[in-house]
């Protein structure tokens, strides 16, 4: 019987700290959709919570990596931005991300990328190769890089990805536009030094509380692999990029 009680008594523990835990969860994800949204109708608001609250959003529960990094327009190098990726490891030789302008309650979401492996890239018709582009510079220069994440844990998970490739598409010009206008564009990434401003980088790495520097330190020892001479199209001078047209409607 004294077993018995014991056992109840933690049980009852044991529940009351989830309870506890769930609700201080819940009092987390309330305050931080309070914390955006300004102007919207109370009963928007009260939605907003009770969905979060109730409904399950498994793709973004899968979502398991945080990586932060610098793009480029294809068309317009000069033009970069940061881009806070959150990303989910679908298949062996594939992930995919959404893109963020920064890693923020608030953050405005402006665009996505897909992440192959070189033997899925090797296997892209010629036309879909000039959309790609390496990833070897972004993790050999440590710009590309994953905040808080244990330095061991971190080099082995870009020694897997120095070799793959990635495309990517910004719906959202930020550093022009305060509204997501006009077509998706086509972004690139760095693939030599001199080529990422450094105001911006060092922008990048005080905000986030990482170091390129060190970064690139840590990961001398990854091997440069052989870059697909198909993909970062935009190093020949000419580059494919989107652009509104009327067609027929068919």
């Amino acid at each position: 019987m004294a077993a018995r009680s014991r056992l109840l008594t933690a049980a009852l523990g044991f529940a009351a700290g989830l309870g506890t835990a769930l609700a201080a969860a819940g009092a987390r994800q309330a305050t931080a959709i309070a914390a955006v949204g300004h102007g919207h109708p109370p009963q928007h608001r009260l939605l907003d919570v009770a969905s979060r609250l109730v409904q399950r959003k498994l793709p973004l529960e899968a979502m398991s990596t945080y990586l932060n990094g610098l793009h480029m327009y294809a068309d317009e190098t000069g033009r970069q931005v940061e881009a806070a990726h959150f990303c989910i490891h679908l298949e062996h030789d594939l992930h995919q991300c959404v893109i963020f302008d920064r890693n923020a309650r608030d953050a405005r979401l402006i665009g996505i990328e897909y992440i192959i492996s070189a033997e899925r890239f090797a296997a892209l018709p010629e036309e879909e190769k000039a959309l790609w582009h390496s990833h070897h510079y972004e993790v050999k220069s440590g710009i590309l890089t994953a905040p808080g994440v244990p330095a061991i844990a971190e080099h082995a998970y870009f020694s897997d990805l120095i070799s793959t490739y990635g495309k990517t598409f910004h719906t959202w010009q930020y550093d022009r536009d305060d509204f997501p206008y006009g077509p998706p564009q086509l972004m690139m990434g760095f693939t030599a030094d001199g080529q990422a401003r450094p105001d911006l980088v060092a922008a990048r790495d005080e905000r986030v509380g990482v170091s390129t520097a060190a970064n690139r330190e840590r990961r001398r020892d990854l091997p440069t692999p052989r870059v697909a001479p198909e993909a970062n199209a935009w190093e020949t001078g000419r580059t494919a990029q989107t652009r509104l047209v009327q067609v027929d409607v068919t």
